[in-house]
């Protein structure tokens, strides 16, 4: 199919831009990589007035260091997350999991900020944003504001951005003191939208082995990324391990609400939520020295 009619706007600012966008309102679209974009476009499921593309716009497209961790422009594309220094140096789960979305040809075009807009409850970016406290930068009329991950999904492709506003950054901090990290996911064929994926982030005294920091957010099994602050709850001071570790994934699978599609059944979701958390948990401990 072929896209229904639009106006093409590729302004050179980005006052130029929110002006655009400030005139037309919902019947706009900004276009950066376009991997979400497009296919909407031509299956006629966003039948946008207009299209804003950002790509001529200056200063979006940095990857700089930011509160221990980094910050990334509305223009970087997701490659830029395997290949950067910085984000291997600072904060390697992204690296890690960026692996996962989709294929080359596809991060070699989709933006990070971009995927994060969209708002897909299955793709890994969300998710991330969600475990890792990252800070959306949106931009407007009136200036700029900051809006955390705990507020900035709404829910299924939707978003605390109002339609005047564009994501031109996302503020990644530094990894909490003593955490580290695992990303696993499960999906049809490798590049696909997972059917249940988790991050999960851990932190443990050496010498008492008992757990002092969990974060743990599954993707993939509602309508937004879901942190399961319970299941954090019930490690926190207890030894590492698999025992605990299955504790927290059981609290996953009861507490997670997914949906049924073509794709997988929820009961499918809750099991794989769980499972997953479970695995991800003992290669955290792995990563930490445990056994």
């Amino acid at each position: 199919m072929k896209p229904a009619r639009f106006d093409y706007y590729d302004p050179r600012s980005l006052e130029e831009a929110l002006e655009l966008l400030q005139k037309h309102q919902a019947d706009s679209k900004i276009l950066a990589g376009g991997q979400s974009l497009m296919p909407l476009l031509n299956m006629r499921l966003a039948r946008p007035k207009v299209i804003v593309d950002i790509n001529r716009i200056d200063g979006l497209n940095s990857v700089k260091s930011w509160n221990g961790g980094i910050s990334i422009g509305a223009r970087v594309n997701q490659r830029a997350l395997e290949r950067e220094k910085q984000v291997a140096e600072r904060l390697p789960i992204l690296r890690e999991a960026a692996q996962h979305i989709g294929h080359p040809q596809i991060r070699s075009r989709g933006t990070v900020c971009g995927s994060l807009a969209h708002a897909d409850p299955a793709a890994e970016l969300p998710a991330l944003a969600l475990a890792l406290d990252a800070e959306f930068v949106a931009t407007g009329p009136k200036g700029a504001r900051t809006i955390p991950s705990d507020s900035f999904f709404v829910s299924y492709f939707t978003t605390s951005l109002e339609p005047n506003e564009i994501l031109t950054e996302v503020r990644f901090p530094g990894s909490p003191k003593g955490m580290a990290w695992s990303f696993l996911e499960i999906s049809r064929r490798h590049g696909d939208f997972a059917l249940a994926g988790v991050v999960a982030g851990l932190a443990v005294d050496p010498g008492r082995r008992s757990i002092t920091g969990a974060r743990l957010v599954c993707f993939g099994v509602g309508p937004t990324p879901v942190r399961v602050k319970e299941a954090e709850e019930a490690l926190i001071g207890q030894p590492a391990g698999e025992k605990s570790f299955h504790a927290a994934a059981e609290i996953v699978s009861r507490g997670v609400d997914p949906d049924n599609d073509v794709h997988a059944s929820a009961d499918y979701r809750r099991s794989v939520a769980g499972t997953l958390v479970r695995r991800a948990l003992l290669q955290v401990w792995q990563k930490l020295g445990g056994k």
